[in-house]
C-alpha cells in the first residue's frame, strides 16, 4: 500500500480529527454503494480504509512514523542484508535466509525474544518468553507469526420484510466483494453479525468483519418495537356502507371487513401481525374523496351541514 498520509491527503502532523475528516470524504466519494460498477473506486475505498485503520491506531501510527512497520502494518525486518552475513543476516546452506532468521528479524522489531525457548535474564535465570512453545520455523506446519489482522466494521441495511422472514442478504465488503450473510432470528436494530476471516489481512490469520445491521426505512410500515403501523386509504362510501379491503402485512396482504359507519379515528388492530409475529399491526384508515370534486357529493354535504349537523370536535 502507498504511504497512508499520501492516500488520505494529509500531512504527517495531521491531528486525529483531520485524519478522520479526510477519510470520511474519501469514503463517501469511493464507497462501493455509490460506485457499484466501478472497480477502481472499490480499490481506492479499500486503500483509504486501510490507511485510516493504520493512522487511527495511535500505536501503529507511532510505529509507522518510526519506520518500524510498513504501510500495510507489517513489521520491517531490521538488519536484513541480502548481500552479506552478520549476526542477524546468517545465511543457510542454500544461500537464502532461513525462516528462523526471518522470524528473528520480525521479533526484533517488537523488542521480543527469539522463539523456541526461554531467554536468560541478567543473572542467568530463565526469563519468561510470551512466545515460548510456538513453532520456531516460519516455514513449519502451522508455524510463523500469529498476528491476527484487524477487524473491520461494515454497515448493512435490511428491510423489515427480509428481517421478518429471515434467510440471507447480500453485503458488500470494503474491497467490493459481495458476501451472502445469513440473518439471525428476530434481528435487532444495531445488532452485529461476525464474519470470521473477512477482515483485514495479518501476518497470521485475517481479522473478522463485523456487519452492523440497520433497518431500512419502509414505505409501507412504521415500526414501534415489534409493533407495526400502516395506512390504508378507503372511499367515503366504504366508510359509510362498509366494505372488504386488502391490508398489507409482512406475511402478505389479508382481507379486512369494515363495518358500516366505521370510526376512522381509531386504528384497527391485527393481533400477531407485527414484526416476527411478536407484535401487532395497527391499521389507520384514511378516507379519500373523489378527485376533482363531485356536485352530488357537495349537495349531500350541504344537506348534512344544514339539516343533520353533528359534532366531531370539542369546543
Amino acid at each position: 500500500m502507498r504511504d497512508p498520509y499520501t492516500v488520505l491527503g494529509v500531512p504527517r502532523s495531521a491531528s486525529e480529527k483531520d485524519i478522520k475528516s479526510a477519510y470520511r470524504k474519501l469514503a463517501k466519494k469511493y464507497h462501493p454503494d455509490q460506485n457499484p460498477d466501478d472497480s477502481a473506486s472499490h480499490g481506492k475505498f479499500a486503500e483509504a480504509t486501510n490507511a485510516y485503520d493504520l493512522l487511527n491506531d495511535s500505536e501503529k501510527r507511532a510505529q509507522y512514523d518510526r519506520g518500524e512497520i510498513d504501510a500495510d502494518g507489517n513489521p520491517k525486518f531490521a538488519g536484513f542484508n541480502p548481500g552479506g552475513g552478520g549476526a542477524r543476516g546468517s545465511r543457510t546452506a542454500q544461500g537464502g535466509f532461513s525462516a528462523e532468521d526471518i522470524l528473528k528479524e520480525f521479533m526484533s522489531g517488537f523488542g521480543g525474544q527469539q522463539r523456541g525457548g526461554p531467554s536468560r535474564g541478567p543473572n542467568g535465570g530463565a526469563q519468561w518468553d510470551p512466545f515460548a512453545g510456538a513453532t520456531a520455523g516460519a516455514a513449519g506446519a502451522g508455524g510463523g507469526a500469529r498476528l491476527k489482522g484487524d477487524d473491520i466494521i461494515v454497515n448493512a441495511t435490511v428491510s423489515l420484510e427480509d428481517a421478518h422472514k429471515g434467510g440471507s442478504i447480500p453485503v458488500r465488503m470494503p474491497t467490493g466483494k459481495v458476501l451472502s450473510v445469513k440473518l439471525p432470528e428476530k434481528l435487532e436494530e444495531g445488532q452485529q453479525i461476525r464474519l470470521k476471516g473477512q477482515g483485514s489481512s495479518g501476518l497470521g490469520e485475517p481479522g473478522d468483519a463485523l456487519v452492523t445491521i440497520r433497518f431500512e426505512k419502509s414505505k409501507q410500515f412504521r415500526r414501534d418495537g415489534a409493533d407495526l403501523r400502516t395506512d390504508v386509504a378507503i372511499t367515503l362510501y366504504e366508510a359509510v356502507l362498509g366494505a372488504k379491503v386488502r391490508v398489507p402485512t409482512l406475511d402478505g396482504s389479508v382481507e379486512l371487513n369494515l363495518p358500516p359507519g366505521i370510526d376512522t379515528a381509531k386504528a384497527l388492530r391485527l393481533k400477531g401481525k407485527g414484526l416476527y409475529s411478536d407484535g401487532d399491526l395497527y391499521v389507520n384508515l384514511k378516507i379519500v374523496l373523489p378527485p376533482g370534486g363531485d356536485p352530488d357529493l357537495e349537495a349531500l354535504a350541504r344537506f348534512m351541514r344544514d339539516q343533520k349537523p353533528y359534532k366531531v370536535r370539542d369546543n
